[in-house]
């Protein structure tokens, strides 16, 4: 065992240099999109399952929830 340390290393790469930016944050970024997606279907879905009497009691009409629930789920 030497008797002199070595400095520590960060967290990130090789030689302590911290990981990219990006490296960290696409995958990040990709499920969050996903869970988003998922979210906003589940919600479509339900909000389509509404029948007219309570419709009318949030403000919305049939023809408005029929153009919420074609649009494409990304959006």
């Amino acid at each position: 065992m030497s008797r002199y340390k070595s400095p520590p290393m960060s967290s990130g790469s090789l030689f302590g240099r911290p990981k990219s930016h990006d490296e960290a944050t696409a995958p990040r970024f990709v499920v969050t999109f996903l869970l988003d997606c998922l979210e906003t279907y589940r919600q479509r879905k339900a909000l389509a399952a509404l029948d007219d009497h309570m419709l009318k009691d949030i403000g919305l009409t049939r023809c408005d929830v029929d153009a919420e629930v074609s649009r494409p789920f990304w959006r």
